[in-house]
């Protein structure tokens, strides 16, 4: 059994469930068996690397998976969208920018286009240029946001949004969501499904490191901060008003609030970082994880996620059609 939406009409799927594409963690391996157990899996295009994209793109091996941009970044290495629709991917995530530049390519190519939003004037810019879907990010989700909405109120504003204008766009409700109680719930509140990252941070499949998984097993929702001080320390020019959602641990308590005194002291901090990341040391290093971390407590192979997701929401909605 399975729960037919027009998410899944429209991206030829057998569950409402989509791989968030995270940078360095969202694979292709994981994306392929994402979508292997009937969602969609996309590869986290992250800050731009074709050589990384290639890879992981052949480690899909053919299995039908999207993937996701950094929009401000890609519009610094615009040719890396040739690369990934060059793999014909089923779908392209743009997050964070502007979509209008890279819309029409995408469409024309024959993916489906996604547009990660977190308030109502990024979604009408994405329904302007074309969005097919809507991804209604809020501020409970892991790694990279923006404002201060949250998904309970975006998802359901942003379905009204869609229906008023008469618009064929679907909405995922994204952040927050790690279990079938999550994607029972995004569907009540007018969403069609569900992005998911945290809860695949924690996939078996996933390029996240055990020792970073270890971390978010033992993690509630409350040790989550977001912060900017990562960025910072890596280097990372993001536009303003966007922060991350990461585990707090001794580096986040040591800089978070004192980002001035962290920029004097960047050359060190950023040495003691780039140690921590080769040491595996999340003590100081980033797990860029969100607020459900608080409802996941094992590493699962990500069929067995997507299965146990789609099942709960099935049993909660009683076979609901949306």
């Amino acid at each position: 059994m399975s729960i037919a939406t027009r998410a899944t009409e429209l991206l030829g799927v057998e569950h409402p469930i989509v791989l968030a594409p995270m940078g360095d963690v969202s694979g292709g391996e994981l994306a392929a068996a994402v979508s292997r157990a009937g969602g969609l899996g996309l590869i986290g295009g992250g800050y731009g690397d074709a050589n990384w994209l290639t890879r992981e793109f052949d480690a899909a091996a053919g299995a039908r998976v999207g993937c996701g941009f950094i929009t401000w970044s890609l519009a610094r290495q615009p040719d890396l969208l040739d690369v990934a629709l060059e793999r014909d991917p089923v779908a392209v995530m743009l997050s964070f920018g502007d979509p209008a530049p890279f819309a029409e390519r995408v469409r024309a190519s024959g993916a489906v286009l996604l547009c990660q939003v977190q308030n109502r004037g990024q979604a009408e810019r994405a329904l302007d240029v074309g969005a097919d879907v809507l991804v209604a990010q809020g501020t409970e989700a892991g790694g990279h946001g923006y404002g201060s909405r949250t998904t309970l109120t975006l998802v359901p504003e942003l379905a009204d949004l869609v229906d008023r204008r008469g618009s064929e766009a679907v909405v995922l409700a994204a952040g927050g969501i790690a279990d079938g109680r999550g994607l029972a719930a995004a569907l009540t509140l007018g969403a069609s499904g569900a992005l998911v990252g945290t809860r695949f941070y924690l996939a078996a499949e996933a390029l996240s490191t055990p020792q970073a998984r270890d971390h978010a097993v033992g993690a509630t929702g409350e040790d989550t901060c977001r912060t900017t001080v990562y960025d910072i320390v890596r280097g990372y020019p993001w536009p303003e008003g966007h922060t991350v959602n990461t585990l707090g641990n001794d580096f986040v308590s040591r800089w978070h609030g004192a980002e001035s005194e962290l920029q004097r002291d960047l050359g060190n901090a950023a040495a003691e970082y780039r140690r921590a990341v080769a040491e595996r040391d999340y003590d100081i290093a980033n797990v860029f994880v969100g607020q459900a971390a608080g409802l996941v407590d094992s590493v699962l192979p990500a069929a067995d996620i997507v299965t146990d997701i789609a099942d709960r929401a099935e049993v909660i909605l009683g076979g609901l059609v949306r």
